[in-house]
């Protein structure tokens, strides 16, 4: 295989993972934006107010649905960070490069997990040294 001999993907691959990564990150603030506005109650049409079903709901139920919302939001951001990072290691030229093998990370791979530090081997090693 061609990538068992290359230290670094080309310019070219390299655009390439850029545009799916910025694709991914719009995506991914839109989504943000879509948590923190229900966090906030936002568009939700006033619907407290007219719908008395709704004042039905218990307390804790609705601590806990912001709470999720919260942990998502959360999650949602560092997903965001991890793209920005992978954007820095493509302007580095060093973007697809797992961090404790040195080795190419798998194409598909980083398609799917474009944000990836770690090729498949060194997280296998990673979550067989936490067990």
């Amino acid at each position: 295989m061609e990538q068992e001999n290359k230290v670094r993907y080309s310019d070219e691959e390299l655009e390439e993972f850029k545009e799916i990564i910025l694709k991914k990150i719009e995506i991914a603030k839109r989504d943000y934006q879509q948590l923190m506005d229900a966090l906030m109650n936002k568009g939700d049409n006033g619907v407290d107010d007219t719908m008395p079903t709704y004042k039905v709901l218990e307390e804790g139920s609705m601590t806990q649905t912001k709470e999720e919302l919260t942990t998502m939001a959360a999650r949602q951001q560092r997903f965001i960070q991890g793209l920005q990072a992978a954007l820095v290691r493509i302007e580095n030229k060093t973007y697809g490069i797992c961090r404790v093998t040195g080795k190419l990370i798998p194409k598909e791979r980083l398609r799917a997990v474009p944000h990836a530090t770690l090729s498949i081997e060194a997280k296998q090693m990673q979550n067989a040294q936490k067990r």
